[in-house]
């Protein structure tokens, strides 16, 4: 069964499409992480530490569900000939988890892409030289300020996701906040990328936040000042993060559906319990 959460009439459904190594070491990630720090992460996500000692990741997609239509939010590493080939564990398995979800590919009405790294269109466009929407009824989101730095992101993705989006149609730039037509909200939450952009999904008092590569790591949760090395501007970043987390304390909950965490969905109050224990020897 797959890891959902129902918040409301909503059901955010965690959709795994593949898991594996980054391809640096954690300590060149985040230099500026201090042992201690370290050990509160692992504490709280030992599975995101393998047996070598290497940053292990999942990468995962979501897609949120309810009688108003099918967002996905990412679109994940993508077919063994897709644009995170060089790195990430292609081929993906995206197809088999939606399908375990019920949900086909003409099901889905939005595709919110939370930035261009590769890891997180993969499944967006496919057919290679015959490309094409893989969501072939669904509305692409992304913010403009991200379409605007494609060159300085990767300038391959163009080619072969742009062009094919605008080539039918599909493709739809935000100027940071909007409404979704399913209820959700879009934020924009730049600094990992210019035009990074986060999904909130409400329900009274209950939030959840799929947050894209706002937080890749549990580390950010417990120390959300300790930069990524892969930012492209640390200091939005870091700010995006506190401010996507203090939205939350006026919530009686703020769930975090998160990409690439052990688990999909976090408590962010726990992260910010276990870093008042890191940090002040708190224990009850």
């Amino acid at each position: 069964m797959l890891p959902t959460l129902q918040v409301g009439p909503y059901t955010v459904i965690a959709l795994a499409d593949g898991e594996g190594p980054f391809f640096s070491a954690r300590s060149e990630a985040f230099p500026d992480a201090t042992s201690e720090q370290w050990a509160a992460a692992d504490r709280f996500d030992p599975g995101a530490l393998d047996a070598e000692g290497r940053w292990w990741l999942q990468f995962r997609a979501f897609a949120i569900r309810s009688d108003r239509g099918v967002t996905l939010v990412d679109a994940g590493i993508g077919p063994a000939d897709g644009p995170a080939a060089s790195w990430a564990p292609v081929p993906g398995v995206l197809p088999a988890s939606l399908a375990a979800a019920g949900i086909a590919p003409s099901d889905v009405d939005t595709v919110v892409l939370t930035h261009l790294h590769t890891d997180h269109v993969g499944w967006a466009v496919v057919g290679g030289e015959q490309a094409r929407p893989y969501f072939p009824n669904a509305e692409y989101l992304l913010q403009r300020a991200e379409s605007d730095a494609i060159e300085a992101l990767n300038p391959q993705l163009r080619s072969s996701l742009i062009d094919p989006l605008r080539a039918s149609d599909r493709l739809r730039l935000l100027n940071g906040e909007a409404a979704l037509r399913g209820g959700e909200r879009v934020l924009a939450t730049p600094g990992h990328t210019p035009g990074h952009q986060s999904v909130l999904v409400e329900a009274g008092r209950e939030l959840v936040a799929v947050t894209g590569d706002l937080l890749v790591h549990a580390i950010q949760l417990l120390h959300p000042e300790l930069a990524y090395a892969h930012e492209t501007d640390p200091a939005r970043a870091r700010t995006s993060r506190e401010r996507l987390l203090r939205r939350g304390r006026s919530a009686d909950t703020l769930h975090l559906a998160t990409p690439h965490l052990t688990e999909p969905f976090v408590d962010a109050r726990a992260g910010t319990a276990s870093a008042a224990v890191a940090r002040d020897g708190v224990t009850g």
